[in-house]
């Protein structure tokens, strides 16, 4: 007898015995009824997370949210109206594989570009109010980003009105080539055009904001606000360190470092970030003197 057959001879598996042994008996909780904290390790109910800003109640670390998110957790209930929904990207350089990336961004995050802009009111004070997609393509700056980002400078510039940028970006969109990095110009021009009409405009600096973004309009702010230990540079810290052939600080790159260095005038906690827009606008208007 050969050892093939001595396998005949073995009973075979009856699923149905012995399943009383195999009974779990802990609570079974679905996935996406709890979020991990990425950096505690702490396990947080979605349910409390949203109602908490989605910021750990344990290490204080701030998710990264969309853009729709936070408009709604800043401007003021049903204040906001958009400007240039419909502008969208397209593959202007014919960049391998771009157009199929653009139209996934837009699935998956239910934009059309990385930047939403418009009218709203914080504290009851009309502001022109642009916030960064960290969930299309994390945020970096195209051609229609950039456009839209000076549109609405000059709309501010003609009525006006102060305005705040939350920034979130991995820089300019390389598959836009040199047409990307000109919105570094384009954007901090229309910027200077606002600031020469004496008029107000902060930044709010959320995790990342780095590259081209950070080099041009993320840092032009009057006052520059940041959450909570947001990475904040241009170059990452690996190139750094390559280039001067030394070691970085501890924390270097983070938003309490930049602002004992004095590159931020606040770091803000995203609970009190309305309330702290609304302060700067109200003292803004000379109703706070």
């Amino acid at each position: 007898m050969n050892t093939s057959d001595l396998f005949n001879f073995l009973k075979p598996k009856n699923e149905l015995e012995n399943q009383g042994d195999a009974v779990d008996n802990r609570p079974y909780i679905p996935d996406e009824l709890w979020v991990k904290c990425p950096v505690c390790k702490t396990p947080v109910l979605s349910a409390d997370l949203n109602e908490n800003y989605k910021v750990c109640p344990k290490c204080g670390y701030h998710f990264r949210i969309a853009a729709r998110q936070r408009i709604e957790w800043t401007a003021d209930e049903g204040s906001f109206e958009e400007f240039d929904k419909d502008m969208i990207s397209e593959n202007i350089i014919d960049f391998p594989d771009y157009s199929r990336k653009l139209k996934n961004a837009r699935l998956n995050s239910g934009e059309n570009e990385s930047v939403i802009t418009g009218l709203a009111k914080i504290g009851g004070y009309p502001v022109v109010l642009a916030v960064m997609n960290p969930q299309f393509m994390m945020g970096t700056m195209g051609t229609v980003t950039g456009e839209k980002v000076t549109r609405a400078f000059e709309y501010a510039t003609t009525n006006r009105l102060p305005v705040v940028v939350f920034t979130v970006s991995g820089g300019a969109r390389m598959q836009e080539g040199i047409l990307s990095l000109m919105q570094m110009a384009k954007t901090s021009g229309a910027v200077k055009l606002h600031s020469d009409a004496g008029l107000l405009y902060i930044t709010v600096l959320t995790d990342p904001t780095t590259g081209g973004v950070t080099a041009s309009f993320a840092m032009e702010g009057d006052i520059i606000l940041s959450e909570p230990r947001a990475l904040i540079g241009f170059a990452g810290p690996r190139v750094i360190e390559q280039t001067i052939r030394q070691k970085l600080p501890k924390d270097f790159q983070t938003a309490e470092f930049l602002l004992e260095k004095g590159f931020v005038d606040a770091v803000v906690s995203r609970a009190e970030m309305k309330e702290t827009l609304a302060k700067i606008l109200k003292l803004h208007t000379g109703e706070g003197e």
